[in-house]
């Protein structure tokens, strides 16, 4: 079938959302900040990898950019005519893809029918995304049987199907084995390959690497680098950061070190998972 589907049309109809900017941006519940004063901009084209030991904040900087949560101090913007409307140009997949009562097709269908595509387009597109992830054979399955990597397979296509021009992931392929990230991380490369901007969640340091463009690090809420791959991987500039790729536990990292390795006083951290 040739690819000239709504799914292409469908990025080129929208004015561009980017760069997205994070200024001064903190977040926090019961007085407990979780997430520190961070700032950064991501531009259209590379693809981030955001890492760091488990209550970093990974996922609620995630849920920030996407906008399931408000700040509590600083302003997240969205750039060009479209900004207002950022919510139909970006989407997110969690780790635990949410599968609706419906079959594998259906699935896509609910999603494209929010996004007012007619019956005739919405057929196209299914049939095109679910092929290009390897679903087309269980387009009539029940959602909710498929195993955890073909659920998250259908979730990243039924985000794709929607052309966003950000993607949120977080940890994709947490809990999956080889075989199985090998295909998510295929279908993360096809996605990025046709313009959307990917800024992803991982705990696996050799995804970072196959992935990303750059790396974010975040510690205890707080941004302590932000830099391209490779530079990140053979020289980080910050301490916690070569202790982390050198595959130390960070939890003894108290106060001390993150001053003297970020310049920012620390804040208690509550003890939670991303």
């Amino acid at each position: 079938m040739p690819r000239k589907s709504g799914m292409r049309n469908l990025m080129n109809s929208r004015s561009d959302i980017l760069p997205l900017v994070l200024d001064d941006v903190s977040f926090e519940i019961n007085g407990m900040r979780l997430i520190k004063d961070l700032s950064c901009t991501f531009e259209a084209g590379p693809r981030t990898a955001i890492i760091g030991p488990n209550g970093a904040g990974k996922s609620l900087f995630l849920r920030l950019c996407h906008g399931l949560l408000t700040p509590s101090a600083g302003t997240i913007r969205w750039a060009g005519p479209d900004g207002a409307n950022s919510v139909t140009a970006q989407a997110m997949v969690f780790q635990r893809p949410v599968m609706l009562r419906r079959s594998v097709a259906a699935n896509v269908d609910f999603a494209l029918k929010l996004r007012d595509h007619g019956k005739s387009d919405r057929t196209v597109i299914i049939d095109e995304v679910l092929g290009r992830c390897g679903l087309r054979r269980l387009k009539d399955n029940p959602a909710r049987v498929l195993s955890f990597g073909e659920q998250q397979k259908l979730a990243l296509a039924r985000a794709w199907a929607l052309k966003p021009q950000v993607l949120f992931l977080d940890e994709p392929t947490a809990s999956l084995d080889p075989a199985a990230t090998h295909a998510v991380e295929e279908i993360v490369q096809a996605i990025h390959h046709e313009g959307t901007r990917i800024i992803m969640t991982t705990h696996d340091l050799g995804q970072a690497r196959r992935l990303a463009d750059e790396v974010i690090f975040l510690h205890r809420g707080r941004m302590l680098e932000y830099a391209p791959t490779e530079t990140f991987f053979t020289e980080p500039k910050n301490d916690l950061a070569q202790a982390f790729v050198k595959g130390e536990l960070l939890w003894w990292k108290l106060g001390k070190d993150n001053r003297r390795a970020g310049g920012h006083e620390v804040d208690k951290a509550p003890r939670r998972r991303n």
